[in-house]
């Protein structure tokens, strides 16, 4: 009974690869609702499936199945790659930069992934933690002017090697309460967002911005205040 919850639970893990296929299916029809509908699908899974995995200690009960490659094979997917063909085809960038600004995602997203450092020491990621899910989605929502867009993912590409810390909104542990708050704050707004087709009105668009914001500073500021007290 235990050895068939484990691999419900790997199951579980591996429907991303399905979301992220039917995802893909959706960005090469443009249909960029139901692209984000199967991503945020995805993004559910990720967000269950760790913590049934330790709920039902996978590791030990099928100890040669490795489920962390089998999740770092699906965030890849989900996180990057299906954001990354999102810019190719959508209108975000300048004609002459979506694909390479796709390529970039692709690429950097990768280097990131095989970091071993990418994890401080209170469970926050040191650079930007390639969800370009998220990043590709709110520009998706405010649609900004396509040289702004490219300018936005240039920067978090670069931030992605950066020394600077973001926040991982459940597992660290200063604030905690109010970034849990604030990020079922953010996806309450996107699914607002969703359901109207990625053009909300104008509370939703405030709302959406200032929960992106927090979310994209708030591991910086911690950092920065966590330095000051060292001296």
């Amino acid at each position: 009974m235990a050895t068939t919850k484990s691999w419900a639970v790997h199951l579980l893990t591996a429907s991303g690869a399905g979301l992220a296929l039917l995802a893909a299916l959706a960005v090469m029809r443009g249909a960029w609702t139901e692209a984000f509908i199967w991503l945020g699908a995805a993004l559910f899974v990720d967000a269950v499936d760790g913590p049934l995995a330790r709920t039902v200690r996978v590791g030990d009960l099928v100890p040669w199945f490795d489920g962390a490659i089998l999740d770092l094979v699906i965030d890849y997917t989900t996180y990057v790659f299906i954001p990354a063909l999102i810019l190719a085809r959508s209108d975000l960038l300048p004609p002459s930069l979506a694909a390479p600004g796709a390529v970039l995602v692709a690429v950097i997203g990768a280097l990131y992934f095989a970091d071993t450092r990418m994890k401080t020491r209170d469970y926050g990621f040191r650079g930007f933690p390639a969800v370009w899910n998220m990043v590709v989605f709110v520009l998706m929502v405010f649609m900004p002017p396509p040289l702004v867009s490219a300018a936005i993912i240039l920067a978090f590409a670069v931030l992605s090697f950066a020394p600077v810390e973001f926040v991982h909104p459940v597992r660290v542990q200063k604030l905690r309460p109010v970034t849990l708050a604030v990020t079922l704050a953010w996806a309450i707004f996107s699914l607002l967002s969703v359901f109207a087709s990625l053009e909300p009105g104008a509370l939703v668009l405030a709302g959406l911005g200032a929960t992106t914001v927090y979310l994209t500073v708030i591991g910086a500021v911690l950092q920065f205040t966590r330095n000051e007290n060292a001296y």
